[in-house]
């Protein structure tokens, strides 16, 4: 039984795409044995703590955006993903996002 009315869509639960994104490749990360999920609860706790978000959190943008700055420093510790690379990804996104017209699929340049 669903909690929506009969007809009505229900509520997303994540508020963009990206941070569906992020937090199932966090999950597959931990799931292929990358690291322990109780390591990452410590340093995304860490995170959010360095940034001063130690209230209660309702999973919106500063939650996501320090969810995907833990993954990155987790990747980059590991020698995944160097954090330069990281960083220039960032920014190509960011570009291919700001240049992108409204409703049109986001696509990177090669």
């Amino acid at each position: 039984m669903s909690d929506c009315p009969e007809g009505a869509a229900p509520e997303p639960v994540f508020a963009e795409p990206w941070h569906a994104q992020v937090f199932a490749l966090t999950v597959h990360l931990n799931e292929a044995g990358r690291f322990s999920w109780a390591g990452w609860a410590q340093r995304f706790s860490a995170t959010l703590k360095r940034h001063g978000l130690s209230r209660e959190l309702d999973g919106g943008e500063d939650y996501f955006r320090a969810w995907l700055e833990t993954l990155e420093m987790f990747l980059a510790e590991q020698g995944a993903v160097p954090a330069a690379e990281a960083e220039a990804m960032r920014r190509r996104w960011e570009d291919a996002y700001l240049s992108t017209p409204h409703g049109a699929p986001v696509q990177l340049r090669r």
